[in-house]
């Protein structure tokens, strides 16, 4: 399959460039980026402390119709959550951390981006 690099990738990439360093001025460490399975995708995994951290990132450029947080709904919580589940069974070195699910939502334009970060967004 090829995927086409559209201007609404381009976008989501950097919010993922934005967020990944938002997170890492906050204190979190970095451990993976964009995992792919069969099951689905995580954008960003990273080490709170003691707390592995799998984060969906979502960018909107204005929230006139939808806020960001709208935009995730329970199917893509569920993808999220069988995808770490899967991320945990293949790096083992991970499994005795408790595990949360964060929400990094990005407005506005993004060479000056509103972020917000909704710790334990959902639960597994």
């Amino acid at each position: 399959m090829i995927i086409k690099s559209t201007p609404a990738n381009h976008a989501g990439k950097i919010a993922e460039d934005i967020a990944a360093q938002y997170l890492s001025n906050q204190g979190l460490k970095l451990v993976d980026r964009n995992f792919h399975c069969r099951f689905g995708e995580v954008d960003l995994i990273a080490l709170d402390k003691e707390i592995l951290s799998f984060i969906e990132v979502r960018y909107r450029k204005n929230e006139q119709y939808l806020a960001v947080v709208e935009t995730i709904d329970q199917h893509k919580c569920r993808k999220i959550i069988i995808s770490s589940e899967y991320y945990l069974s293949k790096h083992k070195n991970y499994r005795s951390y408790q595990c949360r699910y964060d929400v990094i939502a990005i407005t506005g334009e993004l060479n000056k981006p509103v972020i917000e970060w909704i710790k334990n967004a959902f639960q597994a």
